[in-house]
Formats: C-alpha cells, sequence, structure tokens
C-alpha cells in the first residue's frame, strides 16, 4: 500500500514504531489497532467502497496499519507484507525479475533464500553467482550485461559477513541493477538501508519485528512508488498475504522493537567477550568485534551490532554437537530474533540445503540468538555447555 506521510515521519524511531500507521480507532478510541478478522466489507452500492476496502486478500485494516509502521520505520515510500519472510521474496522476485536474468548473492545467504533462488527460480531461467559482497571488485567482476539484482544481507547468516550498502548500491545502479537489502537481522532499529542508497529492503517478520517467536511473516519495503505498484499487483494477485491477527502481532513487537534491540546488543556484547576468552572456541564472529573485517563498515552504517553471533569450536563437528546440546537457557531450535535465546547447529539445521554449495557453512559452527534474560545466566549456560 502507499504510505501518506504523516506527522510521525518528524519524530524519532521510538515513538514511529509506537505510532506511525496506528492511530486510535476514530469510532471507539482504542489505542490499540483492532484486528479486523473479516473476508469482505460492505459496499454502499456498486463500488461504493469504505475507506478502499472490498476483500481482504487485496487490503484488510490490520495490514494496513502493519504496512504503513514498516514504511515509516524504514523511511520507504511503500510497504507490502506476506504470510512468510520467503512469500515476501518471492512475490518481490517475481515483480522484478524475468526467465534469462541474472542476481548476484552473498557467498554466505540464509540457505532459504539460496535455495529459492536456486532451487525454484533456477528452473524458470533465472542464473545466480554467490560472490562477497565485502568485495566490491568481485562484485563489479560477477555482473553481466544480464545482471537485474544484487541481492544483500547485511549482517549474513549465518557468518555476519558485512557488506557496504552505499558502496553495493553505486556499482548495482552503475549496472542498471536493483540492490535489494534483507534488513532481518540489523531491524530498522539498527540499519535503514534505503536512507543509504538501497531500492528494496525485504524482512522475515518472523524474527526481530515479531520477537516473540509466535508469529511467521515477511515484508517489502520499497524506496521507488512505481515498483511498489508491481509488488502490490503481484501481492494481491498470488495472495501470499499475511493474516489480520498475524499482522496484529507483528504490529505488538514492533512496538518494544527498540528496547528489544538494546538489550540484545547489550547481552550480545557479554557472551563475545565470554567466547573470545574460551579456550574451547576457536574463532567468534561478531561485527562489533574490532578484528571482525566488516567491523568499520558495520560501525558506519549500523547504530549497534545486534544480537546475533556465531563461533566455531575446538574439536570439530562432534563438539559442536555437544554444545547445542549441552545448553538449558538457549533453547536448541531454529529460527531467531525472540526474546528468548535460542543455539543452532546451521550445518545441519537452517543451512543443511547449502550442503556441498558455495555456501556450505563450516561444520564446526554454532549460531546463537541471544535473546533478553539476565546476561549472567546466560554466560554460566554456555560455560556448562561447552565445558
Amino acid at each position: 500500500m502507499d504510505t501518506p506521510s504523516t506527522e510521525w515521519d518528524k519524530t524519532e524511531f521510538n515513538t514511529r514504531a509506537i505510532h506511525a500507521g496506528q492511530e486510535p480507532d476514530p469510532q471507539t478510541g482504542a489505542v490499540v489497532v483492532p484486528i479486523y478478522a473479516t473476508s469482505t466489507y460492505k459496499q454502499d452500492g456498486v463500488g461504493g467502497l469504505r475507506g478502499g476496502y472490498e476483500y481482504s486478500r487485496t487490503g484488510n485494516p490490520t495490514r494496513t496499519a502493519l504496512e504503513e509502521s514498516l514504511a515509516s520505520l524504514e523511511r520507504g515510500a511503500a510497504a507490502y507484507t506476506f504470510g512468510s519472510g520467503l512469500a515476501a521474496s518471492d512475490t518481490l522476485i517475481r515483480s522484478v525479475l524475468r526467465p534469462g536474468d541474472h542476481v548476484i548473492l552473498p557467498i554466505d545467504a540464509y540457505g532459504g533464500s539460496y535455495r529459492l533462488f536456486a532451487r525454484v527460480f533456477g528452473d524458470w531461467g533465472i542464473e545466480v553467482t554467490p560472490v562477497p559482497l565485502s568485495d566490491l571488485d568481485a562484485v563489479r567482476a560477477a555482473i553481466t550485461d544480464r545482471t537485474k539484482m544484487i541481492w544483500c544481507e547485511t549482517p549474513t547468516n549465518p557468518l555476519l559477513g558485512i557488506a557496504d550498502i552505499a558502496a553495493l548500491s553505486g556499482v548495482a545502479h552503475e549496472a542498471g541493477a536493483l540492490l535489494v537489502v534483507d534488513n532481518t537481522f540489523a531491524t530498522p532499529y539498527l540499519q535503514q538501508p534505503l536512507t543509504l542508497g538501497a531500492d528494496v529492503v525485504v524482512h522475515s517478520m518472523t524474527k526481530y519485528l515479531g520477537g516473540h517467536s509466535d508469529v511467521v511473516g515477511g515484508a517489502v519495503v520499497v524506496a521507488d512508488p512505481t515498483l511498489g505498484e508491481k509488488v502490490a499487483f503481484n501481492q494481491n494477485a498470488i495472495g501470499a498475504i499475511i493474516g489480520p491477527f498475524d499482522a496484529w502481532l507483528v504490529l505488538r513487537g514492533i512496538k518494544t522493537l527498540g528496547v528489544r534491540m538494546d538489550r540484545h546488543s547489550e547481552n550480545a556484547a557479554a557472551v563475545v567477550e565470554f567466547l573470545e576468552a574460551s579456550p574451547k572456541v576457536t574463532r567468534v564472529w561478531y561485527p562489533g568485534l574490532p578484528s571482525h573485517p566488516g567491523h568499520e563498515v558495520a560501525a558506519r552504517q549500523m547504530s549497534q551490532f545486534g544480537g546475533m553471533v556465531s563461533f566455531q569450536v575446538e574439536g570439530g563437528p562432534e563438539a559442536a554437537r555437544r554444545v547445542v546440546d549441552g545448553t538449558t537457557v538457549f533453547t536448541l531450535g531454529e529460527s531467531l530474533g525472540g526474546v528468548e535465546s535460542l543455539i543452532e547447529y546451521p550445518a545441519a539445521m537452517t543451512h543443511a540445503s547449502v550442503a556441498g554449495s558455495a555456501l556450505e557453512v563450516p561444520d564446526d559452527l554454532v549460531r546463537l540468538s541471544v535473546g533478553i534474560e539476565s546476561a549472567t545466566d546466560l554466560l554460566t549456560d554456555l560455560d556448562r555447555a561447552l565445558s
């Protein structure tokens, strides 16, 4: 949906997170957006739509509120929400690419994104080249006359690689391609890619935006209203929308996004300090570390470094599996971004789909989604598991 400019656009992030798109209900004064659990709407005569609503695949007031909120937080022209992050990505790809087009992906992209491009759209005639996006010369070398999109994650999943969004946007636009940034790990609280030159932001709202591990959803936020019209058409035509209750859950999560991300980042920093000192850990991946190759870029384009941490352990894959099986406060499970801490073994879980490909992850890697529990309890739990 197109997002009108409002008085909230001039306010700071935490104010917009609570108010943008979420005005009190004009009929009742309810301060929380209602859940409009309806499939259709009464028309005042043929074509006499109230607020433009006719059918909830096309538009729903709860979904509208969420989309207005996201567009404001990401400083975009418009936002569109879907039933999952991959549904959002799928709809965007169909809106932009055609058979024969070429896409550049991060060398350590999320396995689900790689699977969508390589296994689904590969059969549709889309060519994909994985490239380390931190190496601009490698990106330029990979561009062909068919390159229509550079798909960027920063930080990446699970190796927390960092790409320079502003520099990448210049490379993409020189080639006549779009720069799409998956902003799931950073969230709009820590990083706003559209203000750095990106054309599109995508989110798995399942993660930090929802924040409570109780909803699945995805979003596309665009800088260009013309591109937004294409996405809006396919959102309706394909129909992979988010339902009103799930939209309401994400809206609820967004209200506390800023305070949660502050705590996620604070706890992650404590975990990283502990892991760096552990003799059982051979390498820590976190953009907040000065030793991280992307630290300077991350410090420039992010306000904090987030709650995701990956590390490699002494003893190889067997030791990594013992660590993920040995925690109590950290729950063994896929996904990330909830208030509770999660631990996983990417090689056999979230990134099993890229085994044997250029995107294969180390088999001694453990990934943490650091939650907002007591940092002391988190460190005690990791110490016990590593021991």
